[in-house]
């Protein structure tokens, strides 16, 4: 009958409203000399994938980024408010905003308006006053600084391993022994990644194989005194962790 579901209508009445939205894994880490910043490209509207390849990860000023994870729109306006205001802060004070400023004024976007916007953030960057630093801002504001950070829906099925692999002391060598030990080489296809890339390479391609809402590519962008290198891995080129080296 007209308006009763059939086996080839599915009820979908139960998932999330069609709010283009980024299902996401992001991720932050400093290393020695500056910070890691990862995200997956996939952008999802209800049940539906809108974009596969979406960048998250958002320039805010010279050596200052952040990794967008929530409502789509939301993020992208409070990344353009706090673009033109870092713009202001450098004009007025003759110098470019350290990475704690640009955070804390995305925060206090985030929290003034945390009734009426979707959005999780991690701000990362250099500075000459703190070198490489991360700083996370959940749903609903709040500023918290770590040595990494991760956020958006896949997140949560890889907290154990980061917990379990992170040293604050990581060496580059001992980055590649954990490697190593993971079976992770050239055989895989990642011999041409950079030492202290992989663990946050692993970890979002750990988070996208596991969360229906994550998917796609990896960008990655290393951001340290010298400037910033932007380096994108395709779907087809990630680790399988169900595949033997």
């Amino acid at each position: 009958m007209p308006g009763q579901m059939t086996s080839l209508t599915p009820d979908v009445s139960h998932l999330k409203s069609g709010e283009v939205n980024l299902g996401t894994s992001i991720m932050a880490c400093v290393f020695p000399g500056g910070v890691v910043i990862g995200a997956d490209s996939r952008t999802t509207t209800g049940a539906y994938i809108a974009n596969r390849v979406t960048d998250k990860l958002t320039y805010l000023h010279e050596r200052v980024y952040c990794c967008r994870s929530g409502s789509a729109a939301d993020t992208q306006a409070i990344a353009d408010v706090a673009h033109a205001q870092l713009q202001l802060y450098a004009m007025q004070h003759s110098e470019r905003p350290s990475v704690h400023i640009a955070a804390t004024m995305l925060e206090g976007l985030c929290y003034s308006n945390k009734d009426r916007l979707s959005a999780g953030l991690i701000v990362a960057g250099w500075d000459p006053l703190e070198g490489g630093s991360v700083y996370n801002i959940p749903l609903g504001g709040g500023l918290f600084k770590g040595p990494w950070a991760i956020g958006g829906s896949g997140s949560t099925y890889i907290y154990g391993y980061c917990d379990a692999t992170y040293r604050e002391d990581w060496s580059k060598e001992e980055t590649v022994d954990f490697v190593r030990n993971g079976e992770i080489g050239g055989e895989m296809g990642m011999g041409w990644m950079t030492s202290y890339l992989l663990p946050s390479l692993l970890a979002l391609a750990l988070a996208m194989s596991r969360d229906g809402s994550s998917g796609g590519t990896i960008r990655m962008a290393i951001i340290t005194e010298d400037g910033v290198e932007r380096i994108f891995v395709p779907g087809d080129q990630l680790p399988k962790f169900w595949e033997k080296a």
